[in-house]
């Protein structure tokens, strides 16, 4: 039903612009005397019916090892439709890290989220094949960051580059053409944020960089569905899953590589460097979400 009030200095006037604009087929629901003249309140009914939809069908509930992880309920039901790792590989893509060799790889990501750490362990990794990655630090806003990142690349033989700003990140760059690998770390970043967002994005395209969305496991589902969508909507095409060894509820990394959508490429599986990734797999990440949770009680046997 649409209302409309008209006013007008007589009767006469204001029932001619409610016919106007409403035509004949309006149904006056009431006039009153208002300063210098008249007011009339009247409706049009609409010419077709109201039709209001069946609410959908709410998602079954998810039964079994799925149900524990806390995942958005319409994808623990895709999920659980067929055999995990099946239903896993149609579901999800996954590929290995981009090389950084063409193009400088770049760890974004809320902050707390693992990048440093994450950049590190990919440097380790290229060191111990024999490789001699560039890597520099973008971070210039977390106290400790630089130090903490340079007590690894110390260890590895390699030099660190602290690039806070735009002009001294491309210098950087520029500098290390000939690299094997260039991996850049940098600061966190709230992508809701529209100077942050927009400051994260001008820094990626500076670089002409790949972006690699760097998240925690254990998040909200939701939260972290938000989240890759807004990294994602920055340039992320890739996303590394932090704390798999600690975090006993995975749905969060489900929900936030269906958001992106983001192709599952590595795992943190430990804080050490040398060893602390594991490649993604429809395989492993099938195993680690039946695999028995720590700290979950037996069932208890009936008396």
């Amino acid at each position: 039903m649409r209302l409309k009030t008209f006013r007008a200095p007589r009767m006469a006037d204001a029932m001619a612009l409610l016919r106007e604009e409403l035509g004949a087929e309006a149904i006056i629901l009431g006039t009153r005397r208002v300063g210098q003249g008249v007011e009339v309140t009247a409706a049009l009914e609409p010419e077709e019916p109201l039709l209001i939809p069946p609410m959908a069908a709410p998602a079954q509930a998810v039964t079994g090892p799925l149900a524990f992880h806390n995942m958005p309920p319409a994808l623990g039901a895709a999920l659980a439709g067929g055999p995990l790792e099946a239903t896993l590989a149609a579901r999800f893509g996954f590929a290995p890290l981009p090389a950084g060799r063409e193009r400088p790889v770049m760890f974004v990501g809320p902050p707390g989220a693992g990048k440093t750490l994450t950049c590190a362990k990919l440097a380790a990794r290229l060191v111990m094949r024999g490789g001699s990655p560039a890597v520099v630090t973008a971070d210039g806003q977390r106290a400790g960051a630089t130090a903490q990142l340079a007590a690894f690349t110390s260890v590895l033989g390699l030099t660190l580059a602290v690039a806070p700003t735009p002009a001294t990140l491309g210098k950087a760059l520029a500098r290390r053409a000939r690299a094997e690998a260039v991996l850049v770390d940098t600061a966190g970043c709230d992508p809701f944020d529209p100077p942050q967002a927009v400051a994260l994005r001008a820094l990626a395209t500076l670089a002409e960089a790949d972006l690699v969305l760097v998240l925690p496991a254990g998040l909200d589902a939701g939260e972290a569905a938000d989240l890759a969508r807004a990294f994602a909507a920055l340039g992320a095409r890739h996303l590394v899953a932090t704390r798999l060894d600690s975090a006993r509820r995975l749905g969060a990394v489900l929900a936030a590589a269906e958001a992106g959508p983001l192709l599952l490429t590595e795992g943190g599986v430990g804080p050490d460097v040398a060893d602390g990734l594991e490649l993604l797999s429809p395989a492993r990440l099938a195993a680690r979400l039946v695999a028995p949770r720590r700290g979950t009680a037996p069932p208890q046997e009936a008396a």
